[in-house]
């Protein structure tokens, strides 16, 4: 046999047992020094239309609290190769690994352009990867943001005229609510309801600036006056009414609870045993 041929083979070989091994390896995702640039982000986790972006602003209006537009650390990934796998395992990475590296390099990069020491992320699809942010930031800080979930399908009906299909609707809401429930029973935090926010909104940001462990600065409610980036979609609430820099109100609850959310409405404390379904 030529040498080459036989050199070539091996090789192959070899290169197949080393690429079979990295996708077995274990994910080290134990954090070295240095690894974290950003200390004890918070992060409200929510559904969609509940409400996210209103708090954003009120605490992005504070003095030390940097709240950007939402990031969808939930899509930024990495992809490794058969080479870059074998250079990030033996700097003890895996692909989880280098992915936190980036979410922190990010944050760590908005923080350091506001100036501020705090950072807190509004992303509602957030809901879904809690583990991980837990995982990447074990300091990590959650603030729930609740909502009644028939008044989140009607904000996202009324918002989303193009969604006719009332049960696909229904039931995208019920599985963010769902989550959004999984996450209060896993982790601590604080939590927060739409209604309450928008009816005593002072009483609540003190209560949240509290678990920051930021002073409550009276000048949050006056977001209007601070800039906090376009209002579109992708990246919070665009509609008319987070833009007119105030505080509304809010709507009076749905008469009428659609079925598969019915249990989850009572777990909240926004439905009981008389309210009356759809």
């Amino acid at each position: 046999m030529d040498w080459r041929r036989s050199v070539n083979e091996g090789l192959t070989r070899v290169t197949g047992y080393e690429i079979r091994r990295a996708r077995r390896a274990p994910d080290s995702r134990r954090q070295g020094s240095g690894d974290r640039l950003v200390t004890a982000p918070a992060f409200v986790v929510c559904t969609l239309r509940s409400g996210s972006t209103l708090l954003r602003v009120l605490l992005n209006s504070h003095s030390q609290i940097h709240a950007p537009h939402e990031l969808h650390l939930r899509y930024v990934s990495v992809q490794l190769n058969k080479w870059s796998t074998r250079s990030m395992r033996e700097l003890g990475l895996g692909g989880a690994g280098v992915e936190y590296l980036l979410w922190d390099r990010i944050l760590h990069r908005q923080l350091t352009a506001s100036g501020k020491p705090v950072i807190v992320d509004k992303t509602p699809n957030n809901v879904f990867i809690v583990d991980r942010l837990r995982e990447c930031w074990p300091d990590s800080r959650f603030i729930f943001l609740l909502r009644h979930p028939a008044a989140i399908v009607r904000s996202r009906r009324a918002l989303r005229p193009d969604a006719t299909d009332d049960e696909a609707n229904v039931d995208l809401i019920r599985r963010y609510c769902e989550a959004l429930q999984r996450a209060r029973e896993t982790y601590d935090g604080v939590t927060v309801r739409y209604e309450d926010l928008a009816s005593a909104p002072a009483r609540e940001l003190q209560r949240v600036c509290a678990f920051l462990r930021v002073p409550w600065e009276p000048a949050m409610l006056d977001y209007g006056t601070h800039e906090h980036g376009r209002f579109r979609a992708g990246l919070g609430d665009w509609a008319d009414k987070i833009k007119t820099g105030r505080v509304q109100p809010p709507e009076p609850p749905p008469s009428e609870i659609p079925p598969p959310l019915r249990k989850i409405s009572a777990a909240w404390g926004y439905a009981s045993a008389e309210t009356p379904m759809t």
